[in-house]
This record gives C-alpha cells, sequence and structure tokens, in this order.
C-alpha cells in the first residue's frame, strides 16, 4: 500500500469513496457528511493547503484522509473534559475526513492511516494525534478506540454541531 499527498488529478477517484462513506454514515441514521461533505471545494482546499492524503493499493484509490499541522481551531475548547496533553496543547496533528473505499474496509487500512498519520507527528516531534466524529458514528468510534485513542470530551464545529473528540499520545 502506498500513502501519498493527493493532487487536483486524484478527486474524480476520491470523491467516489467520500459518496460511499455518506452512504456508510447515513445507513446508521446520522447526519454527518450529508448534503454533499466533504464536497470537491473542501477536497482542493486540502489540496491546496497541503494536507490531502490517498491510499492506493495497485495504483487503485482505496482511501483518503486529511492532516492538519497547525491545529484545528475547533479543538481550542473542548467540554465535558479535557485532552490528554492538555488543554492549551498545540503540539498535535488533526486528522479530518477519513474515509475508505467499501471493497477495502476490515482490511486494517485505516489502522495504517493511523500508523503514517503517527510517524508524520513525531517526525514533526508533535506528542499526539487528535480527531473528532459525530457521537453516533459507533463505526469510527470503535475504530479509533481500536487503535489506542481515548475519548476525551466534546467539542463543537463552527457551525455548532456536535462532536465527540479523541486523542492519542505518541
Amino acid at each position: 500500500m502506498l500513502i501519498r499527498k493527493t493532487t487536483k488529478n486524484d478527486i474524480k477517484e476520491i470523491m467516489p469513496i467520500f459518496e460511499e462513506a455518506r452512504g456508510t454514515i447515513a445507513a446508521l441514521g446520522i447526519d454527518q457528511w450529508q448534503n454533499g461533505y466533504p464536497s470537491e471545494a473542501v477536497v482542493l482546499a486540502d489540496i491546496e493547503k497541503n494536507q490531502s492524503y490517498l491510499c492506493e493499493i495497485d495504483g487503485k484509490a482505496c482511501g483518503t484522509f486529511a492532516m492538519l499541522e497547525n491545529g484545528e481551531p475547533t479543538y481550542d475548547k473542548i467540554f465535558d473534559g479535557n485532552w490528554l496533553t492538555g488543554d492549551e496543547s498545540r503540539d498535535y496533528i488533526a486528522i479530518h475526513r477519513v474515509a475508505i473505499s467499501v471493497t477495502r474496509r476490515g482490511s486494517g487500512l485505516s489502522g495504517k492511516i493511523i500508523g503514517y498519520a503517527e510517524c508524520f507527528a513525531k517526525a514533526l516531534g508533535r506528542k499526539s494525534l487528535r480527531i473528532d466524529t459525530h457521537r453516533g458514528n459507533v463505526v469510527m468510534r470503535r475504530m479509533l478506540e481500536k487503535n489506542g485513542f481515548l475519548h476525551c470530551g466534546t467539542i463543537y464545529l463552527e457551525n455548532g454541531d456536535e462532536r465527540v473528540a479523541y486523542e492519542k499520545i505518541i
């Protein structure tokens, strides 16, 4: 498997993976990632910020995610808990928009993405990984806990939507 930076040429392969993920999340009965999110514009913005990644197996796209090196503003305030590395710490990498093709789910790809993010964060001297998800996204929550993340509390997105927040010390 290869993990590399996403290019604009990869968008046509990434968007169907997001569409599959939206379907899976909708089947859970939750509203996360509905109404076309993440859109092509969001993916383009991630590419332009150099924070979008593509997973390939045998030259075929099978997953995608974003990593933010400079903090996540919605993580500045956490409620009903605390970050493991401290609420004021900016010593983390934020992971967003993780999506895996239906054909590769259950193959350990999510663990490889987390491992890649850990190596990336260590190379930058960061202490942890942070991520959030919808409270009802039991599939994502199970994956995070299986990969060593601990539930830290609640954060609120810019639009006010609640998300459960996780952190993993590396």
